[in-house]
């Protein structure tokens, strides 16, 4: 998304392991171990809270009569889980991409704090939260929405762990390319703003050219600025290694979700 050494998946892999080794594929995982477990347990709560609260009950009609639930209960848990464990994923973001700069996460934490203080944590929320509303809105809708008709085909209640990974995928893939300029340009957005900060620059104002990076005064300007300097393939790049590592992480955790949560409320009846 926003390097400079080389222009697909084989040649990137190919860099890091000649230069870092193999490690280099795993530089920031710590600490998204750390984000991906309490990210994923408030947005699915968060989905099943909104969801229950607005669906019909007992025949009663549900709060939104003339609105689909899934994607408004998905937009809440997405905004939920972004908002607050977006410090984390900004760690994660400088962690991976500046490994020169930070001797780990602590250390990260501290120098943001210190040099650029609490509020950089949250630089690059903005576009964040954006990109979450439709992202999490088309996944839940997509989701739910061919659950229904899997249920409706096969005219059974149940849908198996394998059709649920498969849901999963599918509309993992759907959502992730439907939403991926937005992700873009928030890696951007938290990256680039550092290299004007080194350099004494205010990272409010339109600085220009710094080390061939450009700093962005917001997300239009961030889409607009990538998309003159790369053209509209730029605001794709990297999608396909963002699949491979999203659209699997979706279908996995819906997969577990819907296996646990059936077999833990199965549990709580007997």
């Amino acid at each position: 998304m926003v390097g400079s050494h080389g222009h697909s998946l084989p040649e990137i892999f190919h860099w890091i392991i000649t230069n870092e080794g193999w490690r280099g594929l795993f530089r920031g995982n710590a600490i998204n171990v750390i984000h991906v477990t309490p990210s994923k347990a408030i947005e699915l709560f968060a989905y099943d809270f909104v969801k229950a609260y607005l669906s019909p009950k007992d025949g009663t009609p549900g709060k939104l009569a003339f609105l689909p639930v899934s994607p408004i209960a998905g937009s809440c848990a997405g905004i939920s889980s972004t908002v607050c464990m977006y410090p984390l994923e900004l760690l994660k973001t400088r962690l991976t991409i500046q490994p020169n700069e930070y001797r780990g996460i602590l250390h990260a934490l501290w120098r943001i704090i210190s040099e650029e203080g609490v509020l950089e944590l949250y630089r690059g929320l903005a576009p964040s939260v954006i990109g979450v509303i439709p992202y999490a809105s088309v996944n839940y809708f997509v989701y739910d929405s061919l659950r229904s008709l899997y249920k409706r085909c096969s005219k059974t209640d149940r849908v198996g762990n394998i059709q649920t990974l498969l849901i999963g995928l599918l509309a993992g893939t759907i959502a992730s390319t439907s939403t991926f300029p937005l992700e873009v340009a928030r890696k951007h957005m938290q990256v680039r703003i550092h290299y004007a900060k080194t350099l004494g620059f205010d990272s409010f104002v339109q600085v220009g050219a710094l080390k061939g990076r450009v700093v962005y005064k917001g997300t239009l300007d961030a889409l607009r600025g990538i998309a003159k300097e790369r053209g509209f393939k730029g605001l794709y790049r990297g999608l396909g290694p963002s699949c491979l590592k999203l659209v699997p992480t979706t279908g996995l955790s819906f997969m577990c979700y819907e296996a646990l949560k059936h077999t833990l409320l199965e549990e709580e009846l007997v």
